[in-house]
């Protein structure tokens, strides 16, 4: 049995109503597909004919948002009275892009206006004192915060007692106490009326700008897609809208920037969507902010020097190539700090980039289904770093609770910033703990599961209709689809070090699918099952002017025993298990050895109570066999004993007794005429040269031995064999140690030559 890494919820079917399925049907919607929007809370004709037909009028009155009115009269007076604006921003890619929006509008209005973006590592996130007091000295008499400020009070109150005035806008999570600002725009601000709370950084930026200009500005809205993406906000509402006219106006950008980073990233305009965003342009924005200063970002997004912005572009790359490598090389290493037994993993380290931490965070967080904390050690003592969690648990509120220990912090529910002074870590590990042990909270991710089908539904004809589904992203993913009892016509890794994993797979409808699973190489072991349910999205295949339609892998599950072949050695090189794991032996020797190579329990199997005795107290979730018993049933015995659905067959046999039998009536009349014509044999050093002169197997030569000393044919004192002086005769059967080998032949037999659908009848029976 193998869980699956996610918790699937599966969908569940209503009733449509007739105007509902009209609307579909007009759009041209397959049934599935309806019942998938309906889950996704599009449930009337007119909600059907504004998520396929958004318009720009579907977008919200700006002035709904609190104190807009007021901050855009601050804003107003401020030009007329030739103020010096201050932007004030953020250094990932939606407070570079909200920074830009902002910039443009002040200067079509003619504002005196500069900007500026806090380093990661001399400012930290939102407003920095420091900085404060030096922009207001230098000048600055309003600033505006674009995608921070929530959380800024006390560089807020500096500003107020200069009296300069502050107008935050932002979309971050609220703390308790608001910030004493001239104005607060934020779409889910406690008195506010904004009827839609999921807007990025930039798109708070853009109702800003809208109301500021009393019009819908259609040149920022690639910005805005860009932002909107990025910071991966709900795609849904007026989100949607503006992503997908973003998308239109970023195919046909007259930026220069944008141009020349789509070129670097070997991207036509017209073939951008979401997935550009998200893999191409963000990373590069983003990796700017991550190592080095960010401000040159927005540069690249206003400028109007193509130099300037090729220069720049190639800059970005770079500097993203080098963010790649950085964090591969962490998470390699805080992955080997990964407990499996906790609840939240809480990693330290030092010399790692602070810039990459919360990418690491987030792929632990992927991986292990549980929060993750990544934190590196300043040179003032202080650990610093990023969290990520999964969906069951409110990183912000757990966090939260144990603010005092912290020297900063601040995020929202799946992703949190801080710092703390080493001493108090241990506090923090403990508190995390409690809480979450007191809520009983089970971290895990949910996957939402939208469809159940068959694989005879993957066609060209359904993939396309489900991309009339897109822009996809949060709240708006592309379908997961559920597969149920498929079994695996053939797999194979591909890709750098066996990463990936290349399928085909069919169920009772007889259908065959291709599949591809990146990421899933080293679980190619789990599809030798017979039934296994699997969830992915659906994707059209482009080779060679040939469109084909395929599965994309995204997590499985067999509910049924499994068993797993690890008889080759390329598997016994490398006995990786991270899920708890019992390793069995049948010989004490055997066991020894299997203790230095792996980091779980090994136990020796001789009797079934002795056996049950000892892994009573033992975790374990699998079972690997790791050498063959003497007598099959004892290998029987030790899996019932231990009762898990999990069974790897190693089954190693050290003493080659299958290949090399029991031993020719010549090779043991061979060994006897051998060992009559000598005084003394030194069977301790002189075996192997032994074994050549008799030509037989060295392994087979030992045993024959055995059986000669059973016999009392031979007697061996301290390695050294003297031949007995008229034995009696014995038949080569009355040897106890011939017998063992005859059983253990047959065991080694059916143990090693025995295909897993045999191995697994016999287990049953």
């Amino acid at each position: 049995m193998k869980q699956a890494n996610y918790n699937w919820q599966l969908p569940q079917a209503a009733e449509l109503p007739t105007e509902f399925t009209d609307q579909l049907k007009k759009e041209d919607v397959p049934d599935f597909l309806g019942q998938l929007l309906w889950q996704r809370g599009v449930k009337t004709k007119q909600a059907v004919e504004a998520f396929f037909h958004p318009t720009l009028d579907q977008l919200h009155d700006p002035f709904l948002l609190f104190e807009m009115e007021k901050a855009v009269i601050r804003v107003q007076k401020a030009m007329e009275n030739e103020e010096k604006i201050l932007i004030y921003g953020d250094y990932d890619a939606d407070g570079i892009t909200s920074t830009s929006v902002m910039k443009e509008t002040l200067e079509l209005l003619g504002a005196d206006v500069d900007y500026y973006l806090p380093n990661r590592f001399t400012d930290g996130y939102g407003p920095n004192l420091e900085v404060y007091k030096e922009k207001i000295a230098a000048g600055a008499q309003l600033i505006i915060t674009v995608d921070n400020g929530v959380a800024g009070n006390e560089a807020i109150d500096f500003a107020n007692s200069q009296g300069v005035d502050v107008i935050v806008t932002d979309h971050h999570e609220l703390p308790q106490v608001l910030p004493n600002a001239y104005a607060i725009i934020h779409p889910r601000h406690p008195e506010g009326k904004y009827p839609f709370g999921e807007l990025a950084g930039v798109g708070v930026a853009f109702k800003f700008a809208c109301a500021l200009l009393d019009e819908v500005p259609p040149d920022f809205l690639d910005l805005v897609a860009i932002g909107t993406v990025a910071d991966m906000v709900s795609l849904t509402d007026e989100n949607r809208a503006l992503v997908i006219f973003g998308l239109q106006a970023l195919k046909q950008t007259q930026r220069i920037g944008i141009l020349e980073l789509l070129q670097i990233s070997q991207i036509l305009p017209e073939e951008v969507d979401e997935s550009t965003i998200g893999f191409a342009i963000a990373p590069r924005l983003n990796a700017l902010g991550r190592l080095e200063d960010p401000n040159e970002a927005v540069e690249l997004l206003t400028t109007f020097d193509q130099d300037r912005a090729r220069q720049l572009s190639a800059q970005l790359d770079q500097i993203n190539t080098q963010r790649k490598t950085l964090t591969q090389e962490i998470t390699e290493e805080a992955m080997r700090q990964v407990l499996p037994d906790k609840k939240i993993q809480i990693i330290t380290g030092e010399n790692w980039h602070e810039g990459v931490l919360g990418i690491v965070a987030g792929k632990i967080a992927q991986k292990v289904g549980q929060p993750t904390i990544v934190l590196t050690q300043t040179q003032d003592g202080i650990l610093k770093g990023s969290g990520r969690s999964v969906d069951t648990v409110n990183l912000f509120k757990l966090l939260d609770e144990a603010r005092d220990l912290m020297v900063s912090f601040g995020g929202h529910h799946a992703a949190v910033g801080l710092s703390i002074q080493s001493e108090n870590l241990p506090f923090l590990v403990e508190k995390v703990n409690e809480v979450i042990k007191i809520k009983q909270v089970q971290p895990m991710n949910n996957l939402a599961i939208d469809a159940i089908l068959s694989l005879s539904d993957v066609s060209l004809q359904h993939i396309e209709a489900m991309q009339s589904l897109a822009p996809f992203g949060m709240d708006n993913p592309l379908p997961h689809i559920l597969f149920k009892d498929c079994s695996v016509v053939n797999a194979r890794t591909v890709g750098a070090d066996g990463k990936h994993l290349k399928l085909s797979v069919k169920d009772r409808s007889e259908a065959n699918v291709e599949g591809i699973g990146f990421g899933f190489g080293p679980d190619i072991l789990e599809f030798q099952s017979e039934s296994i349910d699997i969830v992915a999205q659906l994707s059209i295949n482009e080779w060679n002017h040939k469109r084909i339609p395929q599965i994309m892998l995204q997590d499985y599950r067999v509910d049924q025993l499994q068993v797993f072949d690890y008889r080759s050695k390329k598997y016994q090189q490398n006995l990786a298990f991270v899920d708890p794991t019992l390793f069995v032996s049948f010989s004490e020797k055997e066991t020894k050895k299997a203790e230095n190579k792996v980091d779980h329990p090994v136990v020796t199997y001789k009797d079934p109570q002795s056996f049950l005795s000892v892994i009573d107290n033992t975790n374990f979730q699998q079972l690997v066999l790791i050498n063959c018993p003497i007598q099959l049933e004892d290998a029987k015995e030790a899996i019932k004993a231990a009762q898990v659905s999990r069974i790897f067959f190693l089954c190693s046999a050290k003493d080659d007794a299958y290949l090399d039998g029991m031993g020719t009536r010549e090779q043991y009349a061979k060994l006897f005429h051998f060992i009559a014509k000598q005084q003394q044999i030194d069977v301790r050093y002189k075996l192997p040269l032994i074994a050549q002169h008799l030509n037989i197997p060295e392994k087979l030569l030992f045993f024959m031995i055995q059986v000669f000393f059973d016999l009392e044919f031979v007697t061996i004192t301290d390695g050294i064999m003297d031949k007995v002086q008229d034995p009696e005769s014995h038949a080569l059967t009355e040897s106890q140690t011939y017998q063992e080998r005859l059983d253990k032949i047959k065991t080694e037999e059916f143990l090693l030559l025995s295909d897993l659908p045999t191995l697994k009848s016999w287990l049953s029976i």
